[in-house]
């Protein structure tokens, strides 16, 4: 199952974790990803995507027809 918000395109990222003492060890930090049913009310359908928080509080926000057309 991949990591990426079908939205945002938002995907994990690679960096350090670094301890007090500064020993760096690989890590990746993953999007906060949550399945989610949209209502599209002109195609009166559900359609079922994986997106990103950040990208759940836009549609909120917005609606799902400017985040489309972006």
């Amino acid at each position: 199952m991949s990591k990426v918000c079908q939205m945002t395109g938002k995907r994990p990222m690679a960096g350090n974790n670094v301890s007090h003492a500064k020993n760096k060890t690989r890590r990746r930090q993953i999007p906060n990803l949550q399945k989610k049913r949209i209502w599209l009310e002109d195609e009166k359908r559900w359609i079922t995507l994986k997106l990103s928080t950040r990208a759940i509080r836009t549609i909120e926000k917005n609606g799902i027809r400017s985040l489309l057309k972006k």
